[in-house]
């Protein structure tokens, strides 16, 4: 095994911790409710307080890269997300919790991008491909098996355990990469730091996210709701140009002129729209409608785990074999249609169908997903990945973020006007349809397109 294997699987376990925590905290939020004597609104705080920081402080992350030095900036993040873990696991208040959280989502910004960064900066196109498919596998593990792990944990232990499997992996993972990393060359800042980028950024993501959280809360929310997303939305379009036109932008967006990174950005974040909410909306919907236990309900989720798996080894070959394009719409097509047979399933489905379905989910989310992040630099120049990584990594955090909420909604909307568990059909059949934005921008692209990397 290359250096270069064994860095990205450090990197890829970074990651995983990371977006483990961010969806682990779930299942726990009923224990936490009856632990600090508070309501589920105000606990599930801890959620979206979490997932909120990580978009505000994500573009913060390649300037501090180049300031100070990535392996500095990782390692810090892994330090500070492994004693903010513990800190919660400690808290004897739920102020105190709150507040470590904070910490987990400004380590977890800067611990994302800086990893794919260490791994991605100067690997050269024709290795983009097998590099980028080790850095796939924490996004479609961790939203996967979150629920499974952490009903057991809460099962069997209590909700403070969510918190400290967190210190053995953080502990391994800083001390190999004190060796394994090599030291950071004598960094130079490259230009002052910008401040108005930072805060037109962060109050975007702030807004958007805040508002998708609210809009959950019911319909007498959604009013506000839809002017904070609006409103932030507006703030995007502003920091867009205010990157465009700045001497010395926070990062640069110039990326978006390559046909395959924009590509990428656009489909890609539909793309983990789905990611987000497919799970999500299967145990639940598992859980409400069939009356499932959440560890039930969390091993048939599994099979969409199991799914991103038996594919993962194919993966490389299926996209050199049928390029891009071809292995792209295969993965949409897998993805869309196993959302509208998941939509027809009922309780007197046989379970091995729901597994199956389950399955074939994640075999279309991983192929798909691997693709997406072979292309993402495939012709991005070296001077540019550091900013291209930033850019890409806001939007996927902000898609991230917006699938439960999204699906939340959708099903809430459905449901004024038909019986839940049709609404909860019409969710699966919704996430279904955002797949034809990517399959007909498939159309518009070069057929070429990423061939530099297989």
């Amino acid at each position: 095994m290359t250096k270069e294997i064994k860095v990205a699987l450090l990197m890829a376990a970074s990651l995983f911790i990371e977006i483990m925590d961010g969806t682990i905290v779930t299942t726990a939020l009923p224990s936490m409710a009856r632990y600090f004597r508070t309501g589920s609104a105000t606990v599930a705080l801890l959620v979206s307080i979490y997932l909120i920081t990580v978009a505000i402080f994500i573009p913060l992350s390649g300037w501090l890269a180049n300031r100070f030095g990535k392996k500095r900036i990782w390692l810090l993040a892994v330090s500070l997300f492994t004693l903010s873990s513990l800190g919660s696991a400690l808290s004897p208040t739920f102020s105190v919790l709150l507040g470590m959280r904070v910490i987990q989502g400004m380590s977890g910004a800067l611990m994302t991008p800086t990893a794919r960064l260490i791994v991605l900066e100067k690997i050269v196109p024709s290795q983009l491909l097998r590099m980028t498919s080790y850095l796939v596998w924490p996004a479609l593990i961790a939203p996967a098996i979150a629920p499974l792990v952490g009903g057991l944990i809460v099962t069997w232990w209590n909700w403070r355990w969510i918190f400290i499997i967190n210190l053995p992996m953080g502990i391994v993972i800083i001390l190999i990469g004190l060796f394994l990393l090599d030291s950071d060359i004598q960094p130079t800042i490259q230009h002052k730091f910008d401040i108005t980028g930072f805060l037109e950024i962060a109050i975007a993501s702030g807004l958007i996210l805040t508002g998708a959280e609210l809009a959950t809360h019911g319909h007498a929310e959604w009013l506000l709701a839809t002017q904070m997303v609006v409103g932030g939305a507006f703030m995007l379009v502003l920091s867009y140009f205010h990157l465009q036109k700045v001497e010395n932008p926070l990062f640069s967006v110039a990326s978006l002129r390559i046909e395959s990174f924009r590509f990428t950005q656009t489909g890609g974040s539909i793309l983990w729209l789905s990611v987000g909410a497919m799970p999500y909306l299967m145990t639940v919907y598992l859980q409400t409608i069939f009356q499932w236990s959440p560890v039930k309900a969390s091993g048939f989720v599994i099979f969409i785990f199991l799914g991103n798996v038996g594919i993962k080894p194919f993966t490389t070959v299926i996209i050199k074999v049928f390029k891009y394009c071809g292995a792209l719409f295969s993965a949409f097509f897998m993805v869309m249609v196993s959302s509208f047979c998941l939509a027809l399933i009922t309780t007197t489905t046989w379970p091995v169908i729901i597994a199956l379905l389950a399955f074939i989910s994640g075999v279309g989310r991983s192929l798909a997903l691997t693709a997406y992040n072979g292309l993402t630099f495939a012709d991005v120049p070296l001077a540019e990945r550091n900013s291209a990584n930033t850019l890409a990594s806001v939007i996927m955090t902000l898609a991230q973020g917006l699938g439960v909420s999204l699906i939340t909604v959708i099903v809430s909307i459905f449901s004024q006007s038909m019986t839940l568990e049709h609404a909860y059909q019409f969710g699966f059949v919704f996430l279904g349809v955002l797949m034809l934005w990517p399959m007909m921008e498939l159309t518009t692209v070069s057929k070429n397109i990423g061939e530099s990397t297989i």
